[in-house]
């Protein structure tokens, strides 16, 4: 099984609405987002796809949803843009936007030592 991994990071703020502690208070992150792509066969240059279209795919959703935005005005997130919600949201973007992609898995870290994955 062949993996292929890309990474970009943004920049949002947030809260957690039904959550009771320090993440209930408007905060904000650094975040790295990494996107995975698997599968068995390789295709044009002994690629399984080109990292040049996974990073696209990413970064398009991360620029135009994510990037230097609330997200808790994004209505997908419900008020709890937790990272977990976050990582679903990037994944259905991707599989949306191009369906053919041999998507996998992504993840997104809060923090350096802190991340979530939602993978299929």
């Amino acid at each position: 099984m062949y993996l292929v991994r890309v990474e970009t990071d943004f920049s949002a703020g947030h809260h957690l609405s039904h959550y009771h502690g320090k993440c209930e208070r408007p905060h904000g992150h650094n975040y790295k987002v990494r996107v995975w792509a698997r599968g068995e066969q390789l295709g044009e240059g002994g690629m399984l796809i080109d990292f040049g279209i996974l990073k696209s795919a990413l970064r398009k959703i991360v620029n135009e949803s994510l990037d230097h935005r609330d997200l808790n005005e994004i209505a997908a997130f419900q008020d709890d843009p937790s990272a977990e919600r976050i990582a679903r949201y990037i994944f259905d973007e991707i599989r949306r936007l191009d369906p053919s992609l041999p998507l996998h898995a992504v993840e997104v870290f809060e923090t350096d030592t802190s991340m979530a994955r939602y993978e299929e």
